[in-house]
């Protein structure tokens, strides 16, 4: 019998189901080629690997089998790559967080570059209802000359269902280090009515659409006249000791996309981006 059912048959409190998934995956190289070295996937989290065409660079897929997010809910990546290993890790679709009863839905990604690695983590955006409540935390350490490039975007409410966020929690933490040292850190944190806090123009301005993109590597200057033009009036970019950040905010998730695609592929080379982000 269910372990909730059972509880409210006896008259004591319910037990909710919680979602927990795990996942791992690493790769090496094996005379210059990319190749999959270890994969490992638990609960409800899952990686599909499509096959890498033309020596494009390989792929992983994570997916989310429970269908989105809610209070209590663990899923956590690992990812690690060996020296000169490249490769690019996504998401199936947007992952949604939906309303929770009080506890946060806690995500952990912890990401392992060796010396000449290339790992373009690009997860598609996450989608906050109202309601919902988020932890989630990026640990990146890189050795040497690794190159990372990452995104994190944020949608607060469903645009399309003109939902408002009277409530909720957005708590997104990332660490980056080389060689042991801090690269990067950076937390961002909303809670309450978070509708109220994002409309100061010195915030988002109403806007419900945002994200960070950053790139760690060599020459991040390169970038920055190109990355301007495509980011535009609404947001900013900067480079200084080995990385490039970006800001972005939009009205809508459809207009952050377009802006996302073509900064995306600037960041990693013109290389295109995985098919799963084709809209």
């Amino acid at each position: 019998m269910d372990v909730g059912i059972a509880a409210v048959q006896e008259g004591g409190p319910a037990r909710m189901q919680r979602a927990s998934g795990r996942a791992g995956v690493s790769f090496r190289t094996d005379g210059g080629t990319t190749r999959l070295e270890r994969l490992f996937q638990e609960g409800c989290a899952k990686i599909r690997l499509p096959r890498a065409i033309d020596g494009n660079v390989p792929q992983a897929i994570l997916i989310n089998t429970a269908g989105g997010l809610t209070g209590g809910d663990r899923f956590a990546v690992e990812v690690d790559l060996a020296p000169g290993a490249s490769a690019c890790i996504t998401t199936q679709a947007c992952e949604r967080i939906y309303r929770s009863t009080g506890d946060d839905a806690v995500v952990s990604n912890h990401l392992r570059l060796a010396a000449g690695a290339r790992l373009a983590w690009l997860p598609q955006e996450t989608i906050l209802f109202d309601g919902g409540r988020l932890t989630r935390r990026l640990e990146a350490d890189l050795a040497g000359d690794a190159e990372f490039v990452a995104v994190e975007a944020v949608l607060f409410g469903r645009m399309a269902m003109g939902e408002t966020l009277r409530s909720g929690r957005l708590a997104d933490r990332w660490r980056v280090r080389r060689d042991g040292r801090l690269l990067f850190a950076d937390d961002l944190r909303f809670e309450g009515d978070i509708a109220a806090q994002l409309a100061p123009q010195a915030v988002m301005g109403g806007r419900q659409a945002m994200a960070t993109v950053l790139f760690a590597g060599s020459a991040p200057e390169r970038f920055l006249e190109a990355a301007r033009q495509i980011i535009g009036p609404a947001g900013g970019a900067s480079a200084w000791n080995g990385k490039f950040l970006a800001r972005l905010v939009e009205e809508t998730g459809f207009a952050l996309r377009r802006r996302l695609e073509p900064l995306l592929t600037l960041l990693t080379g013109g290389r295109a981006l995985p098919k799963v982000w084709q809209l």
